[in-house]
């Protein structure tokens, strides 16, 4: 459904009144007058740009050579922005209603927190937070300033999908025994500098940094897109990134989650893996497989970065899955490998139902600020601070492990099928591609198992994991602590 189609049949001529906290515009009256400032635009952003169309009245973006070409485009088109490349500087705009935001992931929580205190609403791409701790700010964030809130999963908006959903979770297949996500994208070698990467003069510094360390790293001033660095690879640093997890896993961890419905954190996880194929500047995971080991359904997930073997271009498949989900029941199993489609199966492989037909996650987000209703949202904050924390337990498992040889981790893990069946898969992928990983020397990491208690999202008994809940924030780039002032204000 395209965006005018919805606005048309949705909310009508009229649209719905619209009041503003008294740190916000006080007078937008319907959707069409909802005005919107875009944060980063290189990549997923200019998603952002195609769907927002006239909501858009400001760019901000650190890289001025990517800002400038992008304002260029408006002007051609008649359509006036103000430009920015300090958000700071955007958030103090009392005529801006909301900010939507493509930044790095490590810059998420920051900007989604000033900017809901500034009183702007907000669109943040996934994953939601670069830790569990920001994540749970942002949450606050929504609660205490009452702002309308979204995440980027916009698997969430896909009617079919939640059909699907509705189907498994009603019993239409039985009892959910497991559920599988798969991310096998091909991610070749990020290439490794011999001195520290220098920033080109058009691109901030200090803003791109932001609240992460400010550290030297060594990758070539191209990027493995063919772009120009610090973009994109940013993903493969845990300094600025997330791994695969949080880069595209993260939409196939959300639907498994929602398939299983489950609200909150397994109470265990395991993840193990390693950066195999080549050697980088990278140093998150390129293979990894986890397990979060919900007690009704656990949730395995799987990422794999290298073709399905050296002379082969293309990716591994997972009973049809490449880039999906795969639920299996009791009688049956649906896949899901697309945003916006899903297939039912027997236990025979008859088809049983089909879904298909996608939605519009940014028109949703418009509509719940319309009506200043947060449970209009389809990925509302709590929603996608939840999926994304999934993906955080998994790398602070694989980063607190230890490199072990083959045979030791079969032998760790041989009480669980689940586990094992999915290492001897990554075992075989990594065979075909070439990866000695049946000798004595020690090339897979083993993650260590990790407790949670999923009301608290805090770690059990591993001061190391409770560290990596939270990070040290670079001044002045500190995440503002809400869930303190919200206990200082309950306190009187």
């Amino acid at each position: 459904m395209d965006r005018r189609h919805f606005l048309e049949t949705a909310l009508g001529a009229g649209a719905v009144a619209m009041t503003m906290t008294s740190r916000g515009r006080a007078a937008a009256a319907k959707v069409d007058d909802i005005r919107v400032a875009q944060i980063g635009f290189r990549g997923q952003g200019r998603s952002h740009l195609e769907h927002l169309g006239k909501h858009i009245v400001a760019l901000c973006d650190v890289d001025e050579k990517v800002l400038h070409k992008q304002a260029d485009q408006y002007k051609e088109a008649g359509q006036k922005v103000d430009l920015y490349t300090d958000f700071r500087k955007l958030l103090e705009r009392k005529d801006v209603d909301a900010v939507s935001i493509a930044t790095p992931n490590h810059l998420h929580a920051l900007i989604t927190v000033l900017a809901a205190q500034a009183g702007k609403d907000v669109y943040v791409e996934k994953p939601a937070s670069h830790n569990i701790w920001e994540g749970r700010q942002m949450v606050a964030a929504a609660r205490n300033y009452g702002r309308i809130i979204q995440c980027g999963t916009q698997s969430r908006s896909s009617p079919s999908l939640k059909e699907a959903v509705e189907f498994v979770q009603g019993g239409g297949l039985g009892a959910i025994r497991y559920a599988v996500g798969t991310c096998y994208k091909n991610r070749p070698s990020i290439g490794k500098s011999d001195s520290p990467f220098k920033f080109p003069s058009h691109i901030n510094r200090d803003l791109w940094i932001g609240p992460a360390k400010d550290e030297p790293f060594y990758r070539p001033a191209k990027n493995s897109q063919g772009g120009e660095n610090p973009h994109y690879d940013w993903h493969w640093d845990y300094n600025t990134g997330n791994g695969e997890l949080g880069n595209q896993g993260i939409h196939q961890m959300d639907i498994a989650r929602w398939f299983l419905g489950e609200p909150l954190l397994a109470p265990r996880t395991l993840s193990i893996g390693g950066r195999l194929g080549y050697d980088d500047a990278g140093n998150t995971a390129n293979t990894q497989i986890t397990l979060h080991a919900y007690e009704k359904a656990p949730l395995m997930f799987e990422v794999r970065g290298l073709p399905r073997s050296k002379a082969s271009g293309e990716m591994d498949q997972f009973r049809g899955s490449q880039i999906g989900v795969f639920v299996q029941c009791e009688k049956g199993y649906v896949l899901v490998p697309s945003y916006s489609g899903a297939v039912a199966f027997d236990n025979d492989g008859n088809r049983v139902k089909e879904w298909s037909g996608g939605g519009g996650h940014h028109d949703n987000w418009l509509a719940a600020i319309a009506a200043r209703d947060p449970k209009l949202l389809n990925a509302e904050i709590e929603v996608g601070h939840r999926s994304s924390s999934l993906c955080h337990t998994a790398n602070v498992s694989y980063q607190l492990g230890k490199k072990r040889r083959t045979g030791e981790i079969a032998e760790q893990i041989a009480y669980s099928e689940l586990l094992s069946t999915a290492f001897d898969r990554m075992l075989g992928h990594l065979r075909a591609h070439g990866v000695e990983v049946d000798g004595d020397e020690a090339l897979i990491t083993m993650g260590e198992w990790l407790t949670i208690d999923p009301a608290t999202e805090t770690f059990v008994g591993s001061d190391r994991a409770s560290e990596l809940r939270t990070r040290e924030y670079r001044q002045p780039f500190a995440v503002p602590d809400v869930e303190r002032e919200l206990a200082a204000q309950a306190a009187g």
